[in-house]
């Protein structure tokens, strides 16, 4: 794919000519969001399956999710013809085979397991590399439990911090707390965590150690699915009624 880069300029016979070199134009990059919940396609946007229809080339966190994906918005869709990069948990994307995709002009699809690519999942570096070759980038409309997690909560939505994981060894983790829950309560600030699903239970049990009675803690759990549970009481009122919290997605979210 060509564009012109230049002006046309008058030659001496009086024809047009190009007074630049043609370079190649950019692809473009799709985020591509995918339920949180499992069987929640209802949660994506018509325009999600729509432009799917048109992406060739797909960087995603867990092949075989996006594959998946791709077969319940398209049941007829030819997944082998696709390009698929997975991007490693460790070493991360293959940035150069980004940018000889994006080179060669494709619609590259950047899709993480579940909700949104480039918030708290991968994507992010891949799209400052689409930035820097001034190729387009689209965000297109789906669910992201960060955002519905603080929507439900009843907290502060004007200012708030998501702070990821915190660190798992002690003492940094209580710490990591206790500084959080003092800007919150300086700040008026919602502070939003996640957990690795097997942790839940014993994320809540640092919370509920580390912070003050008065500090309002919000549990959002497998959010969209049918089983969703959302909650928000003062830390005193989660100790005396503390759920079993099971191995799903969890946000949690608290304002001292």
């Amino acid at each position: 794919m060509l564009t012109t880069a230049g002006l046309f300029v008058l030659s001496s016979s009086g024809f047009k000519e190009n007074a630049m070199q043609e370079k190649p134009t950019a692809g473009i990059v799709y985020l591509v969001p995918v339920p949180v919940a499992e069987g929640a396609a209802h949660t994506i946007s018509p325009e999600v399956t729509e432009q799917t229809l048109h992406i060739t080339h797909y960087f995603v966190e867990n092949l075989r999710t996006a594959r998946r994906f791709l077969k319940l918005l398209h049941p007829s869709i030819n997944i082998d013809s696709l390009g698929f990069s997975e991007i490693d948990k460790h070493s991360g994307a293959d940035i150069e085979l980004f940018k000889k995709w994006l080179g060669e002009g494709h619609k590259i699809g950047i899709m993480s397991e579940s909700g949104c690519p480039g918030v708290a999942d991968p994507g992010s570096e891949l799209v400052a590399v689409a930035h820097a070759m001034e190729a387009s980038v689209v965000p297109l409309v789906g669910p992201s439990s960060i955002l519905l997690a603080l929507m439900a909560s009843g907290f502060n939505g004007q200012s708030f911090c998501f702070r990821g994981y915190l660190p798992v060894k002690e003492p940094q983790r209580s710490k990591s707390l206790k500084d959080f829950e003092v800007v919150s309560i300086k700040e008026k600030q919602t502070q939003i965590f996640i957990e690795t699903p097997y942790r839940n239970n014993l994320f809540l049990e640092d919370i509920l150690k580390n912070c003050n009675n008065t500090t309002k803690v919000c549990i959002a759990q497998n959010i969209t699915a049918p089983d969703a549970y959302i909650k928000t009481r003062t830390a005193a009122n989660w100790k005396k009624d503390k759920p079993l919290l099971s191995k799903v997605p969890t946000v949690f979210l608290l304002l001292g």
